[in-house]
Formats: C-alpha cells, structure tokens, sequence
C-alpha cells in the first residue's frame, strides 16, 4: 500500500478513539454509519460534478481534490466497519492480468 495510504489510515486508527469534539474523524464515527455514509454519497457526488465541469473545461484540479475527499471518507467508512484498507489494496492487485470484462461478468455468477 502506499505509504500515503497507510499512513492515512494509521491516523484515521487513532482518530476513531478521540473525542468528538477534538477529531473531525472522531465526530463521525460518533455520529454514526448513516452519517458516515451520507458524506461518502456527498463527495461521490461532487467527484462527479467535478469531473463533469473539468471535461467541459472546468477545473481539473478540483477532480483531484474531490476524489481525495471521496478516498479520505471511504477510508473513514472502512475504518468504522473495521475493515483494513489494505484488503481493497489486495482486491485491486488481485484484478491485475484479469480482464475488466471477464471480471466483471465473473462478480454477475
């Protein structure tokens, strides 16, 4: 994984014990999945209106700062679940030499 990625994902470890008050990180895990999840479809979202303006000629950095907010939530998701980001690491290295079709029709089985 990178070592961005794991680092990352150590803070948002320590975070998740911190006071809500302290921890933007803390504050949702206190606030619960359902929150957790509105911000994931939130920035989801907005990468997708970003990138929609970026094609049209917009900026194209901010698809670069949107998907680091969808990255950044769904890593916050991971960790609530208690689920290690390096199994979607794994996952992804697994898909390599697979072609997108085969793997897809093999996820439809």
């Amino acid at each position: 994984m990178s070592d961005v990625l794991q680092q990352l994902a150590t803070t948002l470890a320590a975070r998740r014990q911190a006071s809500p008050d302290e921890s933007y990180v803390a504050s949702l895990h206190h606030k619960g999945l359902n929150k957790i999840l509105e911000k994931v479809g939130e920035e989801a979202t907005e990468v997708i209106l970003a990138a929609k303006d970026a094609a049209a000629g917009g900026d194209r950095d901010a698809v670069i700062g949107e998907v680091a907010d969808l990255w950044f939530h769904s890593m916050v998701m991971l960790s609530h679940l208690e689920m290690d980001v390096e199994d979607v690491m794994q996952c992804l290295s697994d898909r390599f030499g697979v072609s997108g079709l085969d793997e897809k029709a093999a996820r439809s089985n």
